[in-house]
């Protein structure tokens, strides 16, 4: 068989969201940090996105991450989170899909009780520690980049549902943080299709209405995902974060759950050594707790960790046949829903 490319997945999932590894084939992408690369990938080419997101090798469901080499030299390895609408900043469900992946597979020696990988991101360096046992990687507890509020209490004015409060967060991206009572919705799986609907709504309105930059690395702009929130009876926090093109992360989110602990910080909520329950849509869970207080370009932060698990479930290589008149990817409005129309425009290539 002669494919023009061919590139090697470990099929990872954390607490019900997959995250799929390159762990080989990646190509060299041109940059001096991660973000550079992101930006490259998400400005430049997007070809190889295209590739591992869309059909027919890719699904709306899930993400893969690229392992590259580390630019920081403190880390051990890079890697950036590829999902159907572009290249993504940072994750806690992938940093610990990558990181159960770099031990399971070898490519990181796994020292037991414990191993601690060091992953370089475009939103920063995130420590990992594995908990590890009889070959297997059990759990990883992350120190994820600061977090911080950029505004709390923001007024979006919806044609659907009227004013509704939102705090806009950052946790390693940019989140619009919403209690879901305020639409009407409770977060369980029957009620997914509404909140993912609602969430892509609500997200298009903010990033045309409220520009955010991170102060300190302007390739991660724009609020990235909407993350629905509500109260369980024993105190945790139940999560919805609803992706484009129109789905419900499975996980509970690593990210948003930081980007809230920074918002409960600032409320006055939650203080350093508070350990919160995140559960997501699916009931599973993280731990999520505060470590530490920071600044970030002035602005007081947070130093989230995020503890929860991955599971390997295979290992696969997809390839690209030269001659194949689909090879750039393709979306339908049946599995993708509306957001398919966009998808031949939105090609970028450099």
């Amino acid at each position: 068989m002669r494919w023009k490319r061919t590139i090697q997945l470990l099929d990872v999932h954390c607490e019900g969201e997959i995250g799929k590894v390159a762990i080989g084939g990646v190509p060299k992408i041109p940059g001096n940090t991660i973000a550079e690369q992101m930006h490259y990938l998400n400005t430049r080419d997007d070809s190889l996105r295209r590739f591992l997101c869309l059909e027919p090798r890719g699904a709306p469901m899930g993400s893969v991450n690229l392992l590259v080499p580390a630019k920081n030299p403190a880390a051990d390895w890079g890697f950036i989170i590829l999902q159907p609408d572009q290249a993504h900043a940072s994750s806690g469900s992938n940093s610990i899909c990558v990181t159960t992946a770099l031990l399971e597979s070898g490519l990181v020696e796994m020292k037991e009780p414990e191993t601690v990988v060091m992953l370089d991101t475009a939103a920063g360096l995130v420590r990992a520690v594995a908990t590890c046992r009889d070959g297997r990687c059990e759990r990883v507890t992350l120190t994820l980049v600061p977090s911080f509020v950029q505004e709390l209490d923001v007024t979006v004015t919806t044609e659907k549902w009227g004013p509704i409060k939102v705090d806009l967060c950052y946790g390693g991206i940019f989140y619009a943080l919403v209690d879901a009572d305020q639409i009407g919705l409770s977060i369980e799986p029957g009620q997914a299709r509404a909140l993912v609907e609602a969430g892509i709504e609500i997200r298009e309105q903010i990033n045309r209405d409220i520009p955010v930059v991170h102060p300190e690395i302007p390739e991660i702009s724009g609020v990235a995902y909407v993350m629905f929130r509500g109260k369980e009876p024993d105190g945790a926090v139940r999560t919805c974060t609803t992706m484009w093109p129109g789905r419900a992360d499975r996980s509970p989110c690593g990210t948003g759950s930081s980007a809230n602990l920074a918002a409960l910080h600032a409320r006055g909520l939650a203080k350093v050594g508070d350990v919160f329950t995140s559960r997501s849509i699916i009931g599973s869970e993280f731990k999520a707790s505060i470590a530490a207080e920071t600044t970030v370009a002035g602005k007081p932060a947070i130093i989230p960790t995020i503890s929860g698990r991955g599971f390997t479930f295979g290992l696969h290589q997809v390839a690209l046949d030269p001659f194949d008149p689909l090879g750039d990817g393709f979306a339908l409005t049946d599995v993708w829903g509306e957001a398919a129309k966009g998808i031949a425009e939105s090609r970028v290539k450099g």
